[in-house]
């Protein structure tokens, strides 16, 4: 069983992580909470890691082990980003972009290795980059780009996890 929530797991935890990531940005949930919800992220992703560090150990998977290692300070730096009083901008845009480029980056990655299903990475890793890009552009636009900027890195990073669980 433990098996099976580790490949499909993620199928629910991205799109979950991103719509609560965009809730947060509009005031929907409380900071404390936002807090709590970095402590599990950091939990189930060190978890995560740990459990399937042999199973990534080649081809593409070996991307996205790396992307996991490397989410783990990305997330903690969110995390430090809430605890700092008061909160450290920096710390938390890093989250947000980390999580935003690092998953773009081996979604384009996986998109030039796979021959299946290579348009859901390539059009993934799309819209992460853009996903930044408007999410940057918010301190001039406001709240609709940064919504626009983070619905889109969710999307992208959404349609290349479920294909993955679906074909793989």
């Amino acid at each position: 069983m433990f098996r099976r929530l580790r490949e499909t797991g993620p199928g629910l935890l991205v799109p979950l992580a991103w719509t609560f990531v965009t809730a947060a940005h509009v005031d929907a949930v409380t900071e404390r909470t936002l807090l709590i919800a970095h402590v599990v992220m950091v939990t189930i992703l060190v978890a995560f890691t740990a459990a399937s560090w042999q199973d990534m150990d080649d081809g593409v998977l070996l991307i996205w082990r790396g992307v996991m290692v490397l989410g783990i300070p990305v997330t903690l730096a969110g995390l430090g980003g809430l605890v700092a009083d008061p909160g450290v901008a920096a710390l938390q845009a890093t989250a947000v972009y980390g999580w935003m480029l690092l998953p773009g980056g081996a979604l384009a990655y996986t998109g030039g290795e796979v021959s299946d299903g290579a348009v859901f990475y390539r059009g993934g890793a799309a819209c992460c980059l853009l996903g930044a890009a408007l999410y940057a552009a918010a301190a001039v636009a406001g709240t609709p780009t940064v919504v626009a900027g983070l619905a889109l890195a969710g999307v992208g990073q959404t349609a290349g996890i479920l294909d993955a669980v679906l074909r793989y």
